[in-house]
């Protein structure tokens, strides 16, 4: 069935700020939607509370609300709107909790609403536990034996009667929020009392445990006409009992037999056609017992989900761009592939590549949190590899984690011995993957790995794969090390760097100088939905290596490269100003997350804008940034240093931004400089003024801006000398990091040892900072645009909590609504002399702490921050666009007028997650903690929302 021409106006419910399980891949499907419905002339109106985001951009919808996600905010924009239809399957938990909620209060009957997508029936017969178990049984598809129970009482009959171990799984939650096993009685009575509240309608499924089963998920599309296409088949790498957010999982499934995957793919398209009304993405679960191949229902999502983003970029298939359309009546057949653009879109995905996603933790930052993997997500970001091999792009997820890893394993970190590495590996935690590692290493064999961990034979064959060619590696120097063996080595993801650290000898750089002669370099490869067999128009690329192929003289002929550098196009065409590499922000986690991906994309539009051909390096599968048709070439690979080296010498762009990528992409610009890469927008030299404390100090002083007194320190001693200085408290921290790593505030001599031992365990070598801390004084914020003659400031945001709490954690008020005209304009003018002195061109942010009427500088940050999209978007400027300009020289701000759209004030409001950590104290102070963001708008200072916060502003402070 064609279109639907009766919708003309469509709400997309968004999924409102960034928590633990619910993180930027809804704002990347709710953009896909918004996308694909206004090119089928339909307008599109959104709602969002969350202001990092790209999906809440003005550009991406014809009107965006900002407003909180209840009730009441959907009733005032039905009020002020004509709206036909509601799309509530792009914004995860909340907006189908939302749309239900609303169905129940008759809102949507009200205004003569239809919810298309999904109907409430569906939701509930999906989302309701019951039903759910009720309606599997119906259908002859075997669930594990489970009773619903809504008490205590039921639920403690239930768990006598069906035996231990158990699983408690609450209804209508997402990331498995409240949900847990239960090994024995003594542990029933909290998990029942967490999932029963957890619950929005308190119930809970008591459920047999399916122990050491593998897990599976498929992703599926249904249209109206009941087509049915299997998007992508994922397996996961650990088995049933950990949540598949906190999962490493592979695409295509591994070990899967072929009767195995027809009953599953069966079983899966018949619930889809029995689900209801039902039209667009949905995701399976399904658990299978190894031994016997017999395979039980786990759940069904009748929405995009974490997975389908996952899907999407894996495949190269837009799962909820086409969602959006089937939507609105339109059926798989009549739809192109957008990959193609000459097939059908009702096909089903081959890939002659393998997918690895690795989820990336924040455990440090909540001390005491209990590190165990279990039922509830406790992950805050993931990276997603591609290679040739299931080594390989193992391997390359490692080297996207930001967490230091060069590879698969622990380098220069202690190993622990054979014995406690079993015991170790039978609880799943987050580097239960390198510790096997480890265990291989020293020879336990495959057998009681597999016993202790219940993961497949299979996988673990190929970690000890890895783990031979390392021995063999181990055994050589840089002079003797084979050609043959850094062949393979490299065909398995080995990074050069690694190959160094097994050697002990050698840098990076020898090796990669060495394989260059030898040849040995990557080649990029296209995603393309369909293996290579029709022609893509698609730029997304992944590297491999490959052996070169030879030709009938026996001439070793060109490798297979299907990525073509613009030089070789012909002049005329756009690319001939040459092409500009944005480096992404990897994973997110706690400090650095969506806001930098928003500053991306429009970093992106921007320089297509100039005329340069834009170029994408980014790992992270659950961005705007990472889609296929956002950048005109993209290339999904780690943020590390060995691969954008060898993309920035294949590309030979005209320069580098790393200016939108938050303190990943900064750290890269060192080895950038040193190579003589231009660096477009700030000097790497101004810089490094910014980001190494002395040399900033001695600026600020050469300019007469007061700032705390500090010293830096090597080791404990020092510290002491210094501290007695500058007076107590003090604030200890490291140089260069993000999100107030590993930062305290210590009150005497024994608090400041311990924490400066503590911090060269963690960052040895690193100098460490110790400042005075202006205790009980104002902080604020400067964000500020500067071209070399003008300087303009995008806004000034006072924090409503005193400092010693982590910018990113404290409520921000835009404008400033309490300091003095004076120190506003004391704050810009300090700005803009440090913006002069350091030669900044485009962004600058920087601290200021206020206290008895002095305003001192507390740091600078020479590139976009958390707060620049806030900024953008409450006053309606699309500042990110005109920075990227500014940095690219093309335009001045002189030339430009700035009209800032704001009645009253906008909050910016912290969100944390500290739930999924039961046990841990809600404490905020100089280390970040918040995992995401809302905004809020308030008429005036009477707002009794603010007052409550203004109230209880230095309640959670502690060191």
């Amino acid at each position: 069935m064609p279109k639907d021409n009766s919708i003309k106006t469509v709400l997309i419910i968004g999924s409102g700020p960034i928590i633990i399980g619910q993180a930027c891949e809804f704002d990347y499907s709710g953009t896909q939607a918004s996308r694909s419905l206004r090119e089928e002339g339909i307008n599109v109106i959104l709602i969002n509370s969350n202001p990092a985001t790209i999906m809440t951009d003005p550009m991406m919808a014809d009107k965006v609300y900002l407003l909180p996600l209840t009730v009441e905010s959907i009733e005032q924009i039905l009020e002020e709107n004509k709206i036909d239809a509601v799309l509530a399957t792009m914004g995860g938990q909340t907006a189908l909790n939302l749309a239900k909620e609303a169905n129940e209060l008759g809102i949507w009957e009200k205004h003569e609403i239809r919810l298309i997508g999904v109907d409430i029936k569906a939701i509930d017969k999906a989302e309701d536990r019951e039903l759910f178990r009720r309606w599997m049984i119906e259908l002859g598809i075997a669930v594990a034996p489970a009773r619903t129970a809504n008490s205590f009482l039921e639920g403690k009959e239930f768990a006598q009667e069906i035996g231990f171990p158990l699983v408690i799984r609450p209804s209508y939650t997402l990331g498995g929020t409240g949900g847990g096993f239960v090994h024995s009685k003594e542990f029933l009575d909290e998990a029942l009392e967490r999932g029963l509240s957890a619950s929005p309608i308190h119930e809970v499924l008591v459920e047999k445990a399916v122990l050491g089963w593998k897990e599976f998920e498929l992703e599926l599309l249904r249209d109206d006409a009941n087509n049915v296409a299997i998007i992508c088949t994922v397996e996961n790498f650990d088995p049933m009992g950990i949540h598949t957010g906190d999962s490493i999982t592979v695409a295509p499934a591994m070990t899967l037999s072929d009767t195995a995957f027809q009953l599953m793919r069966n079983t899966a398209i018949r619930m889809m056609r029995d689900l209801g009304n039902f039209s667009g993405g949905c995701n399976v679960q399904f658990a299978l017992n190894p031994a016997t191949e017999e395979i039980i229902a786990i759940e069904i999502n009748p929405r995009v989900s974490r997975s389908s983003a996952l899907a999407s970029k894996a495949t190269g298939y837009p799962i909820a761009k086409i969602a959006a359309k089937l939507a609105i009546g339109y059926n798989l057949d009549e739809l192109k592939n957008q990959i193609t653009q000459s097939t059908s879109a009702y096909f089903e995905p081959t890939l002659d590549y393998v997918i690895v996603k690795m989820p990336r933790w924040n455990f440090d930052k909540f001390k005491g949190a209990n590190d165990t993997l279990g039922l509830q997500m406790k992950s805050v970001g993931e990276v997603m590899s591609i290679g040739r091999s299931f080594t390989e792009a193992i391997q390359k997820a490692c080297q996207s984690l930001e967490n230091e890893a060069v590879g698969l394993g622990y380098y220069g970190k202690s190993m622990m011995r054979p014995e406690e590495v079993l015991e170790y590996l039978k609880t799943p935690k987050w580097d239960r993957i390198f510790r096997i590692k480890d265990a291989l290493m020293m020879g336990v064999s495959v057998k009681s790995i597999c016993e202790a961990t219940y993961i497949d034979r299979w996988f673990i064959y190929q970690i000890q794969q890895i783990v031979s060619i390392e021995k063999k590696i181990a055994e050589h120097n840089r002079e003797t090390l084979p050609d043959d063996l850094l062949i393979q080595a490299k065909h398995n993801g080995f990074s050069d760097e690694q190959i160094c650290r097994i050697m002990k000898d050698g840098k990076d750089e020898d090796i990669y100088e060495r394989r260059k002669k030898m040849g040995l370099t990557r080649v990029y490869k296209m995603v393309d939905t369909c293996a290579a067999e029709f022609e893509a128009k698609t730029p997304y690329f992944y590297s491999s290596f490959e052996t070169p192929s030879f030709s009938n003289n026996g001439k070793a002929t060109v490798m297979h490269n299907e990525s073509i550098v613009h030089s070789a196009k012909t002049a005329s065409s756009k690319a001939s100003k040459g092409s500009v590499l944005v480096l992404g922000s990897g994973p997110n986690r706690i400090g650095q997350g969506i806001e930098f991906d928003y500053c991306c994309v429009h970093g992106l539009l921007a320089i297509k804008e100039c005329g340069y051909e834009a170029i994408m390096v980014n790992c992270n599968p659950e961005t705007v940034s990472t889609d296929f048709d956002i950048a005109d070439k993209l290339y999904f690979e780690p943020v590390f240093w060995e691969h954008l080296w060898e993309i920035v010498e294949y590309e030979k762009p005209v320069g580098v931004i790393v200016q939108l990528g938050g303190q990943t992409a900064l750290k890269l610009a060192k080895r950038l400089n040193e190579k003589g890469i231009r660096i477009i927008g700030t000097s790497f030299d101004s810089m490094d003024i910014a980001e190494d404390r002395g040399r900033f100090s001695d600026e600020l002083k050469a300019l007469g801006i007061p700032y705390p007194q500090y010293g830096t320190a090597f080791n404990a001693d020092d510290a002491i000398e210094i501290a007695k200085e500058v007076g107590y408290p003090v604030l200890v921290r490291p140089s260069y990091v993000l999100g107030g790593q590993r930062m305290r505030i210590v009150l005497n001599d024994e608090e400041l040892e311990k924490g400066v031992l503590s911090l060269l365990k963690h960052l040895p070598g690193n100098k460490i900072l110790i400042d005075h801390f202006l205790d009980r004084c104002q902080e604020a914020e400067v964000d500020a645009i500067f071209d070399g003659e003008t300087f303009h400031v995008m806004g000034v945001m006072e924090h409503i909590e005193p400092a010693g709490i982590h910018s990113g954690d404290s409520n921000a008020v835009l404008p400033a609504f309490n300091l003095s005209p004076l120190e506003v304009t004391t704050m810009e003018v300090y700005s803009e002399k440090i913006a002069r002195a350091l030669d900044i061109r485009g962004l600058i942010n920087i601290q200021f702490a206020i206290k008895d009427g002095v305003v001192y500088v507390i740091e600078a940050n020479p590139r976009a921050s958390r707060t620049t999209p806030f900024i953008a978007k409450a006053y309606q400027i699309p500042y990110l666009n005109i920075a990227t300009k500014v940095m690219l020289e093309e335009v001045k701000l002189k030339d430009l007028k700035f009209e800032k759209n704001l009645k009253g004030f906008a909050i910016k409001e912290p969100v944390f997650s500290f739930d999924k950590f039961p046990g841990v104290n809600k404490e905020l102070g100089p280390e970040m903690k918040s995992t995401g963001e809302a905004i809020r708008f308030i008429k005036d200072l009477r707002d009794p929302y603010f007052r409550t916060l203004y109230k209880e502003r230095s309640m959670h402070l502690s060191k």
